[in-house]
């Protein structure tokens, strides 16, 4: 019996990127549901046009690189990118944010640094925050939960306030905002930052019709969905859990000390962690495994960051939500992170 000696290293994934990408997308489909019974059809339709977007995008762009467009195409990578930030604007954005998005995100953030390996930001965060930054109004209106409107949206009024921003009967999204007593209903989030800025105690915040429960009206059960969605990426071990793990436990023990140390003008740990953008962050953004920390104790270290991160900005931030942003300045902590955590040789001393 012929005995062959290999290098290393001889670990294998069965696992191909196709798969993967393709494992995850079907991972957020918990998420996709209670976000679209809560907040209408319009999260349906930013996922059929950013997909669509993205594959052109990635089409176009490879054959301006002479790349074979069979293999890059059925990576699901370009999908997977399109379906997260789909997953992340409003709703009832207007179609040609999430064009403008899903451009930046594949040609800036991915083939500008050289394509899928090589992006040293997340794309779809990249992208949602070049959103959020040119296009403000637009990308924090958000509809409160169906049971709020005064008159609920169908299928075929979310298309078209996304193509030409009013619905059937005239109404705009700004005006379908507006609960019964004609004030702007706003995200949770949102609504506790104005709320302390205009010298409101949390308590008085949260008797606003928009919560109900721990962390909003609707908002809990995406939290929820999205939480499901990232129990089953670590099950399946498509995500390490040190990330996710250190990012929630991080988020928690600020925003309990906050809570602590001044009740009246800061959020529960509990609505942290199940308002925004928080568990999507934690499993589906954070845990992008070319632009994270590579290390088992730098994405400790990276996660917690991150944690620590989206309170401080979701506090003192301009913004209602910090995930986005969090994750991006993470990013550019990761060469430093990798550096001074990198395990040490086996044979060689410390230092």
């Amino acid at each position: 019996m012929a005995f062959f000696i290999t290098s290393s290293p001889h670990a294998h994934s069965y696992k191909s990127t196709r798969t993967i990408m393709k494992m995850v997308a079907l991972a957020t489909i918990p998420g996709l549901i209670a976000q679209t019974y809560f907040f209408g059809w319009g999260t349906i339709l930013q996922v059929f046009i950013a997909i669509i977007t993205a594959i052109l995008a990635e089409a176009l762009i490879l054959l301006c690189r002479k790349r074979p467009l069979a293999p890059y195409l059925s990576d699901n990578s370009a999908l997977l990118t399109g379906l997260l930030l789909a997953l992340a604007i409003p709703p009832l954005s207007p179609w040609w944010i999430t064009v403008i998005g899903v451009t930046f995100a594949i040609v800036i953030a991915k083939h500008l640094y050289g394509g899928l390996g090589q992006n040293i930001f997340n794309p779809a965060m990249a992208a949602y925050v070049v959103l959020l930054i040119s296009f403000p109004v637009q990308m924090t209106t958000w509809l409160p939960a169906k049971e709020l409107l005064i008159e609920s949206i169908s299928f075929s009024d979310s298309i078209w306030l996304i193509l030409n921003g009013l619905n059937q009967d005239g109404f705009s999204v700004h005006q379908l905002t507006m609960n019964v007593d004609g004030m702007t209903m706003a995200t949770p989030l949102d609504t506790v930052k104005t709320g302390l800025k205009a010298g409101l105690t949390t308590n008085e915040i949260l008797s606003a019709p928009i919560f109900n429960g721990i962390a909003g009206l609707g908002w809990l059960w995406v939290n929820i969905g999205f939480l499901l969605g990232g129990v089953f990426l670590l099950q399946q071990r498509l995500i390490h859990w040190h990330i996710p793990v250190s990012f929630l436990v991080s988020l928690f023990i600020v925003s309990g000390m906050f809570s602590l140390l001044s009740p009246d003008t800061a959020t529960s740990p509990m609505f942290n962690l199940f308002s925004g953008a928080t568990m999507f962050g934690a499993f589906f953004i954070a845990t992008d495994p070319v632009s994270a920390a590579t290390t088992s104790k730098g994405r400790l270290y990276y996660g917690a960051l991150i944690g620590a991160l989206v309170y401080i900005i979701r506090t003192w931030g301009g913004f209602p939500d910090g995930v986005a942003f969090a994750v991006l300045l993470a990013n550019m902590c990761v060469p430093l992170i990798d550096y001074y955590t990198k395990p040490r040789t086996y044979g060689h001393k410390k230092g």
